[in-house]
């Protein structure tokens, strides 16, 4: 695959090693990767392969991705500001705002924001014995190629409540951990009936109008990403298919919004340095519980991750060709942005790489491990 290095800084740098290191993710099963780091060294943003099968350009430094599961930390952002005004508390049962759901009385919207509710994850859960437990058709898994061939079909976040509520629960509410997609999708219709607006109108409002979060785009249905942004791409049997464009419906507030990585350094920095939440609050959404990953906890919407480097504050995302990273030491003084985009598939091929390129990019930035 032709490959092409572009970098900008705002100060003169020698980011050479960060550089190789892109290089060689890419080398690893990616398509492209940009990258935007803030440290005390300045501000440094890079890419590295494609944007385009077939083509020659890098990925745009200032692109657009479909950011996944990040889509989580600004859904709590917005939850604990409902409840830094006081009209929701965190220990609240959260079917007393939402009587149609039939949710379990007991789960209140602090264990939604955790994953501690054990409501069945609409996308599919796991058994102990390794059996698959379907939900709605997805990227990944069995039925991978039905997703493929019907990518612009909608679903109201209303249908995906009601698939997950009509499986059994994983435990009894506080009792475990596991991460659930309906649990934010409850977030999204709780944040809706409180507010009594949209809320893709409650973020632009709260949280990405007052950050100046101008690439940052609510899809709801739309298969539409902005430009510029580099393309995703699907392997369905023999045939290799651009997923660009899809409709994020299924998936929902659990991954769903689109960025770029200049606005996830905005967001993450701020939130992590007190703007959009009351000290009390942030202290909570930072509060880890255990989760069973080795050297992490999961608060209210982000991970908490021990490093070599000391702790930081984390979530990625993966969402059907594309990928996002976010991270920031607890001042949000230095942070970890990325885009990643891949040729995808039901056997999630490139699982391995995608951690792997976590954990060098965390070594690189936070621990000291990668030169300058």
């Amino acid at each position: 695959m032709p490959s092409t290095l572009s970098d900008q800084t705002t100060a003169a740098q020698d980011r050479s090693a960060l550089r190789e290191l892109l290089a060689e993710i890419v080398e690893s099963g990616f398509t492209g990767i940009t990258v935007r780091v803030h440290d005390e060294h300045g501000e440094w943003a890079g890419s590295a392969g494609v944007a385009e099968l077939g083509g020659t350009a890098a990925p745009p430094i200032d692109g657009h991705v479909r950011i996944g599961s990040n889509t989580k930390t600004f859904t709590a952002a917005l939850v604990l500001q409902l409840v830094a005004e006081g009209r929701i508390a965190l220990d609240t049962p959260a079917a007393g705002f939402l009587p149609e759901s039939g949710l379990d009385e007991r789960i209140t919207v602090r264990m939604l924001l955790q994953h501690t509710s054990g409501v069945f994850n609409f996308t599919g859960e796991v058994s102990g014995d390794g059996t698959l437990e379907p939900g709605i058709p997805m990227p990944y898994g069995p039925a991978g190629r039905e997703w493929a061939e019907d990518r612009f079909r909608t679903y109201r976040p209303e249908e995906l409540v009601r698939l997950a509520l009509a499986k059994p629960a994983r435990f009894e509410p506080g009792t475990g951990w596991s991460y659930s997609n309906t649990n934010y999708v409850l977030a999204r219709l709780l944040i809706e009936k409180i507010t009594g607006h949209s809320f893709a109108d409650e973020m632009r409002r709260r949280i990405l109008r007052p950050l100046g979060l101008t690439g940052t785009v609510v899809p709801e249905s739309s298969p539409e990403i902005p430009e510029p942004h580099a393309h995703a791409y699907y392997r369905a049997g023999d045939a290799t298919i651009d997923i660009t464009r899809q409709n994020p419906s299924w998936i929902s507030t659990g991954g769903d919004l689109i960025s770029t990585t200049r606005d996830l350094h905005t967001f993450i920095a701020a939130l992590n340095s007190g703007k959009l939440l009351p000290p009390g609050l942030l202290a909570e959404m930072r509060t880890p519980r255990p989760t069973g990953i080795p050297n992490t906890g999961y608060g209210l919407g982000v991970f908490v991750q021990e490093t070599d480097g000391g702790t930081v504050i984390t979530h990625n995302g993966a969402m059907a060709g594309f990928a996002a990273l976010m991270y920031s030491t607890p001042d949000g003084g230095k942070t970890l942005t990325a885009a990643l985009t891949c040729v995808d598939d039901a056997g999630l091929s490139v699982a391995a790489a995608f951690q792997d390129a976590q954990r060098k990019l965390v070594d690189a930035v936070f621990c000291g491990k990668l030169g300058r």
